[in-house]
């Protein structure tokens, strides 16, 4: 039976590469009717970042890749590695290494200084039992012992047979003086007692994976199938996707306003194809069409246009209440929301807007003008509409049509303008720019004669009223 774990270490926000990790391994199991594991790899307590464990698995649960089993924290099964770590001790497959910090560093100045490519120099591989009885009150780390002859390879199931040299690996640790396990001794051992078929993770680890190889030979246990996953690549295709880019973690994409469903998608497809150049899949469809056969080997640039019009389709999707449970946390958060009457608004404007956004962050300054008189005024709208002050006095010609009117909607709304410009001898065009910018201070908006009828009649006569006094040029 398949079986699969996402496993991040808890040092910071979950990065979108490793949101693209989980739901790899996610869809890989249910695909085959498998098992996803949360497994909290927390044992380098120098990086510990205490808000993010929290982070991590809200962020997951918020993306709906709920895990089978877990989570489970490595840091409190530090017994069961130290054991694994006296095994291979005793087999004489690992050493204790009694080296200082001290040594080490003036070790990797002096191999620098050479053109040496630091590493450790195995100056405690060799010691005598009496020698290790003699330092043993001092601090130690576990070292594998590495095969000095001889290679080691193994198969990846995306980038085919990897072969290393033995002569080309050092002896790394793999229990620190703290009596913690490093990251190669305790994801093989709880890989191999969890019951772990596939490991999917970054490709970063291929180099690391010999080491993990070897570990596994020691023990005498069967290795999983490796998956080493593709990196995810910045914007201009220049190296891995950073904080500098922009938004990097799930967390911020969240507060941009990015749905869930939408997020999930455009990470799919940052490697994975569903075939027949579809590019809007649901998380079931994912399920049912995902197979390893179809990740690609290379980098994904990540696309942020991208993201961001992916969005804005999944934004369509939903229905008008979906948009309002949606929308309103960000409308409250900038201030826009503080009555029932503001929320009946937002529930009007909605079918307005659904059409033109790409984020829920990006809503709430694009439509604060229906809720507030202080909105401000696009100076480049004024400078290029208002330059005949003439407009003016075409702008209370409107005003006085409207408020003679017997109804106030759209369509009234549209034949006076139209008829006004005709009668004034100019394009609709030439009117409708500057009621928009009098009305909304912006230069792009929903339809005007549409936006006219929701700010309603008293709100439109007074702005139009004022539009000399809000507009000084």
């Amino acid at each position: 039976m398949v079986k699969v774990r996402f496993a991040p270490s808890p040092t910071g926000y979950l990065h979108v590469g490793g949101a693209r990790t989980a739901l790899y391994n996610y869809l890989f199991a249910k695909s085959n009717g498998g098992t996803f594991l949360l497994r909290i790899e927390d044992t380098d307590r120098s990086r510990f970042v205490e808000s993010s464990v929290p982070d991590i698995m809200n962020s997951l649960k918020w993306l709906g890749l709920h895990w089978d089993e877990g989570p489970v924290f490595q840091s409190e099964r530090a017994e069961i590695y130290r054991k694994y770590a006296q095994k291979l001790l005793d087999e004489g497959r690992a050493y204790k290494c009694f080296c200082s910090a001290e040594r080490l560093a003036k070790l990797r100045e002096q191999q620098r200084a050479m053109g040496i490519k630091p590493g450790y120099d195995r100056h405690c591989r060799d010691l005598t039992p009496e020698q290790i009885k003699a330092l043993n009150d001092k601090k130690f780390v576990v070292r594998l012992k590495v095969p000095l002859e001889g290679q080691t390879s193994f198969t990846d199931a995306l980038h085919g047979k990897i072969k290393v040299q033995n002569a080309e690996l050092e002896d790394l640790i793999l229990l620190k003086s703290d009596g913690l396990p490093t990251y190669h001794l305790a994801n093989v051992v709880d890989d191999h007692l969890m019951g772990i078929t596939h490991v999917m993770r970054a490709d970063e680890w291929i180099p690391s994976t010999p080491y993990h190889i070897l570990l596994y030979q020691f023990f005498g246990w069967e290795p999983p199938v490796f998956v080493h996953l593709p990196v995810i690549l910045a914007p201009d295709g220049k190296g891995k996707l950073s904080k500098r880019h922009g938004a990097t973690s799930v967390l911020e994409f969240r507060k941009l306003g990015i749905l869930p469903d939408a997020l999930l998608n455009f990470l799919a497809l940052l490697g994975w194809s569903p075939g027949e150049d579809r590019e809007i899949v649901s998380l079931p469809e994912m399920v049912r069409l995902f197979n390893l056969k179809k990740v690609g080997k290379r980098g994904s640039i990540f696309d942020f246009n991208k993201l961001y019009w992916m969005n804005s389709v999944y934004i369509k999707g939903k229905s008008d209440d979906e948009l309002f449970a949606l929308s309103l946390p960000f409308f409250k958060d900038y201030g826009l929301i503080k009555s029932e009457t503001d929320e009946a608004m937002l529930k009007r404007i909605i079918p307005l807007f659904k059409t033109r956004i790409r984020t829920l962050s990006e809503f709430p300054p694009f439509a604060d003008y229906f809720f507030r008189e202080d909105f401000t005024v696009e100076e480049k709208g004024v400078n290029k509409h208002f330059k005949d002050t003439a407009v003016f006095d075409t702008l209370l010609n409107v005003k006085n049509q409207i408020e003679r009117a017997p109804k106030f909607d759209a369509q009234t709304i549209e034949d006076i303008i139209r008829q006004t410009a005709e009668h004034t001898g100019v394009k609709a065009a030439k009117l409708i720019h500057p009621i928009r910018i009098a009305l909304t201070g912006k230069t792009v908006g929903p339809g005007l004669f549409e936006l006219m009828e929701v700010l309603g009649k008293d709100i439109v006569l007074a702005r139009l009223a004022n539009a000399r006094e809000r507009i000084r040029l």
